[in-house]
């Protein structure tokens, strides 16, 4: 099973941290995927290891496709599980991405191996990166959470703690992996509409990006999928606009965001109150001298 791994050539890396994004259940709208992709290709990420598909998937259940090669030549492209190697110019350390497929089978088997080769490469922090379908209107902003388990890391990167419990997909193995490991690993998720969850989501892509490259201290020209992006809301709401029942709903949702918005920046009542305080010292402090002069 140790042969699963593949490794071309081990890089010699510099305070690595680990990225890792998983077509499939993590995957809604394919917002991670398409997050990752675009991270390896404005970073110019190199190819340096694999892991063997068929240990660990039922090729009934997820499929290999078939491909022509100058219209005569058929190839079979197999599900991968791919590590790359880069060194974006804005960081003084390396990152490695794991782009994938969520496989069927194995999931310990699968995340020890994924496992050991951070050791190997002593990864210092892992995030992965996921996309859930949620009930949000395509033509609001994107919500991206983050959570880890470890409070140092909650703190040091303004996460929250995970307080999930049900299903879990490979992500969460991989998680609890990564901390019987010793190895600090933070999860970020961004919200897509699930009216829409076949139809990839740059805004998506975007945002996870946007907050990732905020938690590595990167700088990521996130232009290309902002234009996609635009292209993807005016495409939607033109195809929601074909649907009365749907485009009523649409709107309903983004009431409820916006309410919820409002409420967020409405004062607390402590606030309030603090300020009708400092309102009455100052009024006070104005007008001492004129009562004072009237009482003479």
């Amino acid at each position: 099973m140790a042969d699963a791994l593949r490794i071309t050539e081990l890089p010699e890396l510099e305070s690595p941290v680990l990225v890792a994004a998983f077509r499939g259940w993590n995957d809604g709208a394919h917002g991670a995927s398409l997050a990752a992709e675009y991270l390896s290709r404005r970073w110019d990420a190199e190819r340096f290891a694999d892991i063997d598909a068929e240990e660990f998937f039922d090729f009934q259940s997820t499929r290999p496709h078939v491909s022509l090669e100058g219209g005569l030549t058929r190839r079979i492209d197999w599900p991968e599980n791919t590590f790359y190697h880069a060194r974006p110019p804005e960081l003084g350390r390396d990152i490695v991405l794991m782009l994938g497929v969520e496989p069927n089978l194995r999931w310990r088997t699968f995340a020890a191996l994924v496992v050991s080769l951070a050791k190997r490469l002593e990864v210092e922090l892992v995030v992965t990166i996921g996309a859930l379908l949620a009930d949000v209107p395509h033509t609001r902003p994107v919500p991206v959470t983050g959570s880890a388990s470890d409070p140092e890391l909650v703190d040091r990167l303004g996460l929250a703690t995970s307080r999930y419990e049900g299903p879990t997909g490979v992500v969460g193995v991989l998680h609890d992996a990564f901390r019987q490991a010793d190895i600090p690993s933070a999860s970020l998720w961004a919200a897509v509409p699930h009216y829409v969850s076949l139809t990839p989501s740059p805004r998506a892509a975007e945002a996870l990006c946007s907050r990732l490259a905020e938690l590595l201290g990167a700088e990521v020209d996130l232009s290309e999928l902002a234009d996609a992006g635009r292209e993807y809301v005016e495409q939607v709401t033109e195809a929601v606009a074909s649907d009365s029942d749907t485009q009523a709903y649409v709107e309903s949702l983004e009431q409820q965001v916006d309410a919820l918005e409002a409420e967020a920046n409405l004062p607390s009542g402590d606030s309030i109150a603090a300020e009708l305080t400092r309102f009455l010292r100052d009024h006070d402090e104005r007008t001492g001298g004129d009562d004072a002069a009237r009482e003479q």
